[in-house]
């Protein structure tokens, strides 16, 4: 009884000593597991960093692309407001002299309504526009529009350009033609309308022109 008592005791020590030892296994295993997710874990979040310091550094590249776009200020309060010298819209030789040298004439040119016309340019071909187009019916005035993310060289440019028509707009217009360029440069269009004598087709700015049409038929004496 005694021995079959101790061989059961016995047997029951060795099935402890095993599930122990099982159970060890087991927590070893787990151990093991922890750290292996845990540095698995840290790796990927090494990994990750680079790429989101990158889409950091890509966001910080574009704000900087988007400050250097810097809208074009026309200062027309400072282009003058005293007397100049009244031209009528048939002075054609005192109107290109205010816009300055010709560079090039293209007397197969068309005007705003698609009749022959001639075109004065006082720029080269690769800088931004200047011109001046003559027919029997219209005289036109266009001139490069520039975009805030132009160069400051071409910015320069426009605003020049901007202040040459401003100055005769003032001549064939008066005040009223000084003050409808200003609101041309503010996006502000003008159609179908007497402007100090002269009867305006169009004057607007947008999409990197501007263009000031003005009839040259007899302005009628309402302004409507």
């Amino acid at each position: 009884m005694w021995n079959n008592n101790l061989q059961t005791l016995m047997v029951g020590m060795i099935m402890a000593v095993g599930v122990s030892l099982s159970g060890c296994d087991n927590s070893q295993s787990d151990a093991q597991n922890q750290d292996a997710n845990a540095n698995t874990s840290e790796q990927a979040s090494a990994n990750d960093a680079p790429a989101k310091d990158s889409a950091a550094g890509t966001a910080d590249l574009d704000g900087a692309t988007t400050a250097q776009a810097t809208p074009v200020r026309y200062d027309v309060s400072s282009w003058g407001s005293g007397e100049v010298t009244p031209l009528g819209i048939d002075k054609l030789e005192e109107i290109k002299s205010t816009f300055g040298k010709v560079v090039s004439t293209d007397e197969n040119s068309l005007d705003y309504a698609s009749n022959a016309a001639t075109k004065y340019r006082f720029m080269k071909a690769d800088a931004p526009y200047l011109d001046l187009i003559d027919s029997e019916k219209y005289l036109e005035l266009g001139w490069y529009y520039a975009n805030p993310t132009d160069s400051d060289k071409e910015k320069e440019l426009s605003q020049n350009h901007a202040k040459k028509a401003y100055k005769i707009a003032r001549q064939l217009m008066g005040d009223e033609g000084g003050k409808m360029v200003g609101d041309m440069l503010n996006s502000q269009i003008t159609k179908n309308k007497v402007v100090g004598g002269q009867k305006v087709e169009l004057a607007k700015c947008e999409f990197y022109s501007c263009m000031l049409v003005i009839n040259k038929s007899e302005a009628p004496e309402n302004n409507s």
